[in-house]
């Protein structure tokens, strides 16, 4: 990772953390509650500077942010005693349930807006099914380096006509599960159809039974192709992206690691393997794309009903709406934001260390 990539990476994960948090200020604030810190990252405090009643900063660890409102823990009483109309916990249920998921509002926002330019700037990616197997990158040192060339398009594997990509994928993998030469032999030969510079052609490439890691049998990547849409359209496919979409590209996630393919340590990643993942982005719309993403990655994983989270405070609040009103006594509610903020710093540090372990070996 070069300190420019780097650099890119930060910003990008501060302009989630600011709109996120920007959520529960600007809300907060219509709400009447009063915000004592609008904070990105955690102490040590690097900068801060005061405007009215709201202390801005910029934090040394860059972990998140935070809007620090009087009466967060439960507690509506000022230092005197008495009642504090503008604390969090003296607001009625509705306005407190308001604060809390206007972060995530945000964040959904964003993944939604970016989605629109990036579908307006390139079309909606097609995915394997609907797609074209047209050769879009060579690994180097692979047998797919002395047989094919960027553009060209596979109508065959193995006497099986192929028209998309997952079409190919599945007929690489059956060539290879289907030959009956000693399980020893790494390679295995396979015949392809290909159209290159609009003629046809058939090559013998081999595929290999136990490939490198990211490399495929043979190791190439196919080229992403895109359906370009009109502007009426694009409100539509934008919030697609962001209700079933994204959730589709989480379910295949999780099915990989239940099948195997996807070790769960790889499955999972904290501050420092975002910062990886953003600096390898190798183009402007890749950026977005991630940027996009992680904006709706962030939003579901504070609705998650674990104390400390924004979706755990909700819960609380739904507990008190279904006891009419009844709270939890502010020691206890402290207690419990305690222990989730604890278990949520744990699994930081879990995926941090796990995160510079893989960025230390090489993946």
């Amino acid at each position: 990772m070069s300190p420019v990539s780097i650099l890119v990476a930060i910003a990008v994960f501060a302009i989630l953390v600011i709109v996120h948090e920007f959520g529960h200020f600007i809300v907060a604030k219509r709400s009447g509650v009063r915000v004592d810190e609008f904070a990105i990252g955690f102490p040590p405090r690097i900068w801060s500077v005061k405007r009215g009643e709201t202390r801005y900063s910029i934090n040394a660890l860059p972990l998140g942010g935070y809007v620090l409102m009087p009466g967060e823990n439960g507690q509506m009483l000022d230092e005197k005693g008495n009642v504090d109309p503008r604390t969090f916990a003296a607001q009625p249920a509705a306005k407190r349930a308001a604060i809390l998921v206007a972060g995530v509002t945000m964040n959904l926002i964003l993944a939604w807006v970016v989605y629109m330019g990036l579908f307006a700037a390139t079309g909606i990616a097609l995915d394997p099914a609907h797609s074209p197997a047209v050769v879009g990158l060579i690994e180097k040192g692979t047998p797919a380096e002395q047989a094919l060339k960027v553009g060209d398009h596979i109508i065959s594997v193995d006497g099986a006509t192929v028209t998309n990509v997952q079409d190919t994928q599945a007929a690489i993998k059956n060539a290879v599960k289907n030959d009956h030469s000693a399980k020893d032999v790494n390679d295995v030969p396979i015949t392809l159809v290909i159209v290159r510079n609009g003629k046809q052609k058939t090559l013998q490439v081999d595929a290999r039974r136990n490939p490198p890691p990211n490399q495929g049998q043979i190791g190439f990547g196919f080229q992403q192709q895109f359906n370009h849409i009109s502007i009426i359209q694009l409100p539509g496919a934008a919030l697609n992206q962001v209700f079933v979409g994204n959730f589709q590209l989480v379910g295949d996630g999780i099915h990989q690691v239940l099948v195997g393919a996807i070790k769960p340590q790889d499955a999972v990643t904290g501050p420092v393997g975002i910062v990886q993942v953003i600096s390898t982005a190798s183009s402007i719309a890749d950026l977005f794309y991630l940027m996009a993403f992680l904006s709706w990655n962030l939003a579901v994983f504070n609705l998650l009903p674990i104390p400390g989270l924004d979706g755990g405070r909700l819960l609380l609040v739904g507990v008190e709406v279904l006891r009419r009103g009844r709270r939890l006594a502010p020691e206890r509610e402290a207690l419990i934001n305690l222990v989730g903020l604890g278990f949520l710093l744990s699994l930081i540090l879990v995926f941090t260390v796990n995160d510079i372990l893989r960025i230390v070996n090489g993946q």
